[in-house]
């Protein structure tokens, strides 16, 4: 049955880069079906006036070897998320450009960076990106296709702005405002320029890097949300589901508006001693109520396991994402997590039933079971695994799955151990054997 096509949706089709972290030469990385798509993971989404759909993906997977650059891809889009979030607001003037090139070769370190991304933005089809090195942006441009045909928003070369033809009088004046190292989406939104807002806002909603660096703020936002009670409903669910006897969880509600006083401070310039909203809210206490056998406990939570503390970070978070239809980009989603806990996360994305929105989810994971060894298992579909490969030169390659034209009954979790695809570890039994040795040897 053809799914329904959401004519209204915001979605994440692709994303490119170049010499950015490990990815020295030019990455891109795609949320758009192919022919080997599984129908039922395939969500249909309008882009533009009287258009064929576009069949976009709900999840993700990037598989490969330690260090190979699987956390750089996710890294990466939290980059350009935080370069259009902040560089207006929380860079300095006269500071030049926080960046991440590509170290390993002298050359690529002096070259630019170059960001891209394409969109669905309430139905229309919207493309942006720019280049900056250490010192400034060099180029910026924003495009829309209300009907099909590239419709320019602005496009920057330096401290030069040309605009389109709509809302010319506000884009101006933003030009007005721009500095050097000041991305002009960014200035723009501080102006509420009414067309370029909404692009922004997608940024603030959606490229949220779930990983160890924000895992205290994840479980905060958690407890935050437990606040509403159609929220609290849905969390409390899903903390049943895992198995946990966690009952209710709780926070300081002084420390809480502290905090949320000095987060926005922060954000209005008043205070810069903070560079990142989690170390302000790592000031708050939280704690988790657990179902005894004759009452319930309090425990705090340094008391907690590790798998209960990740699990805790993450529910507020996909939760948020599943109502909102956001992206979310977990690093190392099967980190002190069970498998099938794990599968019942990635499934609450690729069903419709509980992922209405268009949600989606993109991971890192080293856990194979999610390929799947037969048709009928696989939690994702063959377009929907992405590998990366660490090269000799230190630089990342990262490729699909379906650039190898695996078949339909491809045993792929098993092919992948078996190297058949790369992007495994090339392990040295010699290496290890001569530890064994060293530690053999008298000092």
């Amino acid at each position: 049955m053809p799914n329904d096509v959401a004519q209204n949706a915001s979605v994440l089709l692709a994303f490119r880069a170049e010499n950015v972290r490990s990815f020295r030469d030019e990455m891109e990385f795609s949320m758009l079906a192919t022919a080997l798509a599984e129908p039922r993971f395939v969500r249909e989404v309008g882009w533009r006036e009287g258009g064929h759909p576009l069949r976009v993906l709900p999840v993700a997977g990037l598989f490969g070897a330690n260090a190979s650059g699987k956390s750089n891809v996710l890294k990466a889009m939290g980059d350009m998320s935080g370069y259009v979030l902040h560089s207006f607001r929380r860079g300095n003037p006269t500071g030049g450009v926080q960046r991440w090139p590509f170290r390993l070769d002298n050359e690529a370190a002096q070259r630019p960076s170059r960001y891209e991304i394409d969109i669905v933005l309430n139905g229309v089809r919207h493309e942006y990106g720019f280049v900056l090195d250490d010192e400034r942006i060099i180029e910026e441009w924003a495009m829309r296709y209300p009907r099909g045909r590239a419709a320019l928003l602005f496009s920057r070369t330096g401290d030069k702005v040309e605009v389109g033809s709509a809302e010319r009088a506000r884009t101006h004046a933003v030009a007005n405002l721009l500095r050097p190292n000041a991305l002009f989406l960014s200035t723009a939104a501080s102006a509420n320029h009414p067309l370029l807002l909404p692009l922004y806002d997608w940024f603030g909603r959606n490229l949220l890097v779930a990983d160890s660096d924000t895992r205290s703020f994840r479980q905060l936002l958690t407890a935050v949300h437990m606040r509403n009670p159609a929220q609290r409903e849905r969390i409390l669910s899903l903390l049943h589901a895992a198995d946990l006897s966690i009952k209710d969880v709780k926070m300081d509600l002084d420390e809480f508006d502290d905090a949320v006083r000095m987060l926005a401070e922060q954000q209005d310039g008043q205070d810069v001693a903070f560079a990142d909203p989690r170390f302000v809210f790592e000031s708050v206490t939280c704690s988790l109520v657990h179902r005894g056998a004759n009452h319930d406990v309090e425990l705090a939570t340094d008391e907690e396991s590790l798998g209960t503390l990740i699990w805790l970070g993450l529910v507020g978070p996909v939760i948020e994402v599943l109502a909102r239809g956001s992206v979310l980009l977990a690093d190392e989603i099967e980190a002190s997590l069970h498998p099938a806990l794990v599968a019942q996360l990635v499934r609450l994305f690729q069903e419709p039933l509980t992922n209405p929105n268009r949600a989606q989810l993109i991971f890192n994971s080293h856990d194979t079971t999610i390929m799947g060894d037969s048709h009928e298992d696989r939690l994702v579909g063959r377009d929907q695994i992405w590998f990366t490969e660490k090269l000799d030169d230190g630089s990342t390659r990262l490729y699909p799955l379906v650039d190898l034209d695996p078949r339909k009954h491809e045993a792929i979790a098993k092919r992948y151990l078996e190297g058949r695809y790369g992007a495994t570890p090339i392990l040295s039994s010699r290496e290890f054997d001569r530890v064994g040795e060293l530690i053999a040897t008298p000092d």
